[in-house]
């Protein structure tokens, strides 16, 4: 393994990488990588998907919709095809907002001690 590979992979995640990301069936990643265009990995010469860093955050997004918030395939399509930035804005929002809750949690749990 030269220094090159080492490099791609810190670059690029495989399909069960990502999979294993969200706690889903690699099917699921390979279905939302057809429903949704904002999904474009690169494929190796023996047709492995390598997803980048960007699909993994949009992947976040199409989690965040379908899983989290109850929008269906067509819902959550429309809603990033319609206006991506105000759901990214949306999804940033309630990911600091998860992080606040976690950290309030915590500081409970330690006074309660």
């Amino acid at each position: 393994m030269g220094e090159k590979e080492d490099s791609i992979a810190r670059i690029y995640y495989t399909i069960g990488e990502v999979a294993a990301m969200f706690d889903v069936n690699t099917s699921l990643i390979r279905f939302w990588e057809k429903e949704f265009d904002i999904i474009q990995p690169k494929k190796n010469k023996k047709g492995n998907r390598l997803f980048t860093q960007k699909d993994v955050d949009n992947f976040h997004l199409i989690y965040n919709l379908v899983k989290e918030r109850g929008y269906t395939l067509k819902g959550a399509s429309e809603k990033l095809r319609k206006n991506p930035e105000d759901t990214l804005k949306e999804y940033e929002i309630v990911k600091s907002l998860n992080k606040i809750e976690k950290f309030l949690l915590d500081v409970k749990k330690e006074l309660g001690n």
